[in-house]
């Protein structure tokens, strides 16, 4: 057992390589062992094709023969971008697969499991099946509802304010916090603000941890009134990555037409009281094959995503100051929950500090999420 358990946290650390490489398909990691030894290793790289099974497999050869594969994620059965996993882990000669948890894809959903298991192969399912589903996240929600995983970013001093009454904001964190959002941006497909935030810091809204990704992080901005100067850092960086506008459908065609021809995909929708709909967005991103989205919205756009269940996760990053005062603009502004019978209950998954900042990471408990 604790051999399984070494050999599976290697495929979970393999897997996780693939950040920013894999999307919109799942991080997977493999390992084969024989004879107490790692014969061959691999994980998934989307824009490379083959699964992390095959990568394994392959630099293990001859060697796979009788040998145990470790695998984060139910192999697959079935003909997509690649031949099925399943046909070469059979061919291979492989006798015992370990596998954290099944492919909740309904075109797997089991079947590559029973298919091994036919083929007479030894199967243990369910080893770190809890870290498998949180490295995957995003994926396995996409997967059964193709809408993207929401998360809500906020730095905020201690009282939860996240900007001094004149509107400015630079720097309520660390440097070591906003570090980690790089990361959080480089793990996310797109990256949604208001316009208000635009109008207010001027933002590039680009992934600067350094890595490579295969696909540039999407810049998404909600503009009812398409408000968007085209002077701003944002539109003058389209290089860095596509910028696509939320506005009303009662908006200006002129205007529409200016930022199109600078570069910008403008979708109008249905916007009552000037109020982009999120699950309007959430559907259009999904069917663009986002998985991740990042918040990093105002408080009204915060209120605006918590309120209408958009959000799955949010991390908070805490700085030891206080702001104070009614004007201080708080984390979650709009009209609030009407009560605490009615506010949003979180679980709180992990605390953490960084630099001289407290991060916190929770997830909505709700059922009626998107």
């Amino acid at each position: 057992m604790q051999d399984d358990l070494f050999y599976m946290d290697r495929a979970l650390a393999l897997a996780g390589l693939g950040k920013g490489l894999t999307s919109p398909n799942p991080m997977v990691g493999a390992v084969v062992v024989k004879d107490a030894m790692v014969v061959g290793e691999g994980f998934h790289r989307y824009a490379e094709k083959k699964h992390a099974e095959v990568w394994a497999i392959e630099q293990a050869g001859e060697r796979a023969r009788d040998a145990t594969l470790y695998v984060n994620l139910e192999p697959c059965s079935h003909f997509g971008r690649t031949g099925p996993c399943c046909d070469v882990i059979i061919k291979a000669g492989i006798s015992r697969v370990v596998s954290a948890m099944k492919d909740l894809n309904p075109q797997v959903a089991g079947s590559g499991f029973e298919r091994l298991k036919q083929a007479g192969i030894n199967l243990a399912i369910g080893l770190r099946e809890m870290e498998a589903r949180k490295l995957n996240e995003a994926y396995l929600k996409y997967i059964l509802t193709h809408l993207p995983f929401v998360t809500l970013k906020a730095g905020m001093t201690l009282d939860g304010k996240i900007a001094a009454r004149d509107g400015r904001s630079k720097w309520i964190t660390s440097e070591a916090s906003r570090k980690r959002v790089q990361q959080l941006r480089f793990e996310n497909d797109a990256l949604l603000v208001g316009i208000g935030t635009v109008l207010q810091d001027d933002p590039l809204l680009t992934d600067r941890s350094g890595q490579v990704r295969r696909r540039p992080l999407m810049r998404v901005i909600l503009d009812a009134g398409l408000r968007l100067p085209l002077e701003t850092k944002l539109v003058r960086s389209l290089r860095e990555g596509a910028i696509i506008v939320f506005c009303s459908e009662a908006r200006d065609a002129g205007r529409q037409r200016q930022l199109e021809e600078a570069g910008i995909e403008v979708i109008p929708v249905g916007a009552p009281d000037h109020h982009i709909p999120l699950t309007t967005v959430l559907l259009e991103l999904g069917r663009r094959d986002v998985t991740g989205l990042l918040i990093e919205g105002g408080a009204q756009v915060n209120f605006s995503a918590l309120s209408s269940l958009a959000v799955d996760k949010i991390i908070f990053f805490l700085a030891p100051r206080i702001l104070g005062g009614r004007e201080a603009v708080p984390a979650v502004g709009g009209a609030g929950f009407p009560d605490l019978d009615h506010s949003l209950s979180l679980n709180i998954a992990a605390v953490e500090q960084i630099g001289a900042d407290v991060m916190i990471e929770a997830y909505v408990t709700t059922e009626r999420r998107l």
